[in-house]
């Protein structure tokens, strides 16, 4: 069975808008977008990005969009394009427009049961990158298993933060705690069941 794991980059406070590009996402305003950059280089070295146990790829709609727009045309020498370009991809989605990235599939009706027949199949780890909607959706439904967080030393003050109001707060476990040497801390938590 696969465990389903949101792999996000945050801010301290808890800021996941607009990370890598100025404009990557301006909804509401946000000013800061890029500011994610300066934190990348030491990340995957540092603190492992778990590309070795993800087997497949999980999105909402947005982030699909900024993803296929960018990654197909980025050469297989870097190794994120690499595995992101061959692994099966999965978009949650209600338009009805198609996908062109290779190896991807859209899943339109009844979300928790397509995430549940995901995660019955294979090994290793379903990644969601990004997605914050998504994720929120899937944590209240308990199908998320774990979080892996990268938090980058800076306030932004104002953003999408990643987890909004829940209905019911949710434990973690930590599993894992790395520093980079731009000051980054990634932290790896299996969440517990609520009920």
């Amino acid at each position: 069975m696969r465990k389903l794991v949101a792999i996000e980059f945050l801010s301290v406070d808890g800021v996941m808008q607009g990370l890598g590009s100025p404009d990557e996402d301006r909804e509401g305003g946000f000013e800061h977008g890029g500011w994610g950059a300066p934190y990348a280089e030491g990340i995957h070295e540092s603190s492992g990005s778990g590309l070795e146990r993800t087997t497949a790829y999980l999105f909402g709609r947005k982030t699909y969009e900024k993803m296929a727009a960018y990654w197909p045309s980025v050469s297989d020498d870097n190794p994120l394009a690499a595995h992101l370009n061959s692994t099966e991809k999965y978009v949650a989605t209600s338009a009805s427009t198609g996908v062109d990235w290779s190896n991807t599939r859209v899943l339109r009706r009844d979300l928790p049961a397509a995430v549940r027949a995901l995660k019955a199949v294979g090994e290793g780890d379903i990644a969601i990158l990004g997605s914050g909607a998504l994720v929120r959706f899937l944590l209240s439904e308990e199908l998320l298993d774990a979080v892996r967080l990268f938090v980058h030393p800076i306030i932004l003050g104002s953003g999408k933060r990643l987890f909004g109001t829940l209905e019911l707060p949710r434990n973690l476990k930590l599993m894992s705690c790395n520093t980079t040497r731009m000051g980054s801390v990634a932290l790896s938590y299996d969440i517990e069941r609520s009920r």
